[in-house]
């Protein structure tokens, strides 16, 4: 094992003292190319060309002497720290520091990124990166080759956003760009680089002088509970029987909606569920073939200050088109809808019924799609409190399918 690793942040400024003299010391140096190419590397150590880290840290594992490893900004925010502290490596490791290239990208912008969302891109992650911009209003997104600007661009077709691309950030050939989102495919980006996402509707405000607490999305933005009462939603029009409070709860429960998931909800409504699933940080495409309905479930997106998408359309066949989704409410249009939602395979599925027929219905054809089908009658009394009489009263069949194979 090496005698002693340090890793060391490199942002373009010039190498401090700490730095200088761990590499003046090393026998291994591990980095990119433009890494390799400085002039403080000693010619006679062993370099390795970092590509996969993990490849990287079995050969400093095996070595016999000072190891240095070069990242980019600060090699602990996403970067190789992690991969050599892992416990299969058990490399003990001093790290220089630098700034991050997320806080140089903003920097360049001149823009606070305390409430920005950061997410890494790479091909296995690219289309979860995608919804979170999708999702939320400031997204800055790490990049890889093949998973930069252009593809991106190309994933947010039909959502405008303006995109701030910072490449090579600290080094001469540094240049930032601010293109709309349906141009970046028409240019060739340099690596590597920033992209800070930006559009859509504003969130609520952060209370108090100075904006919020936390980093990132504010949990405390919006009203507190899983679901609203029915009176918030509908702007006076009567909720459809889908859409009851304690219903809804439920399917949120069975759906699980999180941040980087594509949720379709098809039957949209009054955009109940579709503004709850979006509270929940996921993206959400709300779909209904009632125009009246998209322009309600619009304005539930605004009052709440979440992203919704809205399709206007006629599903089954409105679906057609749509980017692949992780998990779907069906609140219209029966067996039809839900089997060619199956035929999509997402990992979730959930729906209601008003009838034991229609349930055994949709319960089949989704145990023929290869889902493990639960189903459950449910129930919900409203009760006057002052004189504890029963007011309304729901029934209905929640079914909900889970993929087997893409069940995390």
């Amino acid at each position: 094992m090496a005698d002693r690793v340090t890793v060391i942040g490199w942002d373009g400024s010039p190498l401090t003292a700490a730095a200088r003299g761990a590499l003046g010391a090393a026998t291994l140096v591990a980095g990119a190319a433009h890494h390799l190419d400085l002039p403080e590397v000693p010619p006679r150590a062993e370099r390795i060309r970092l590509g996969s880290v993990a490849l990287a840290a079995r050969r400093i594992t095996g070595h016999r002497g000072t190891a240095v490893v070069l990242a980019d900004g600060d090699p602990g925010f996403f970067g190789v720290v992690r991969t050599l502290r892992a416990p299969e490596f058990g490399l003990e490791v001093e790290v220089v520091p630098a700034v991050s290239s997320v806080a140089a990208a903003f920097a360049r912008a001149g823009m606070p990124w305390d409430d920005a969302q950061v997410v890494v891109a790479h091909r296995r992650t690219l289309r979860r990166a995608v919804n979170v911009c999708r999702a939320h209003t400031k997204v800055a997104v790490l990049t890889s080759p093949g998973a930069g600007p252009a593809e991106l661009g190309l994933l947010l077709e039909g959502v405008p956003r303006t995109f701030v691309i910072c490449e090579e950030l600290g080094t001469d050939r540094e240049q930032v760009s601010v293109v709309t989102s349906d141009k970046a495919p028409d240019h060739t980006w340099r690596d590597p680089n920033v992209v800070i996402v930006i559009g859509g509707p504003a969130g609520p405000v952060a209370a108090g002088e100075g904006g919020g607490w936390i980093a990132g999305r504010d949990p405390a933005a919006g009203p507190r509970g899983w679901v609203r009462p029915d009176t918030e939603y509908g702007e006076g029009a009567a909720l459809g029987e889908g859409e009851t409070e304690l219903l809804r709860a439920a399917q949120l429960a069975r759906l699980g909606p999180r941040m980087g998931d594509l949720v379709w909800d098809i039957g949209c409504g009054s955009g109940a569920f579709a503004t709850e699933a979006a509270r929940a940080g996921a993206a959400v495409l709300a779909v209904d073939r009632d125009l009246a309905a998209c322009v309600r479930s619009e304005a539930a997106g605004r009052r709440f200050g979440v992203q919704l998408h809205i399709v206007h359309g006629s599903a089954p066949h409105v679906l057609e088109n749509l980017p692949e989704p992780d998990v779907v409410r069906v609140g219209g249009g029966g067996a039809a809808v839900v089997s060619a939602v199956a035929d999509r395979r997402p990992q979730r599925i959930v729906t209601h019924a008003a009838t034991r027929d229609a349930a055994e219905l949709i319960g089949r054809d989704l145990t023929e799609h290869g889902y493990d089908v639960e189903c459950a009658l449910l129930q919900s009394v409203e009760l006057d409190t002052r004189a504890w009489t029963e007011t309304e009263r729901n029934v209905a069949f929640l079914l909900s399918g889970v993929l087997p194979e893409r069940a995390p």
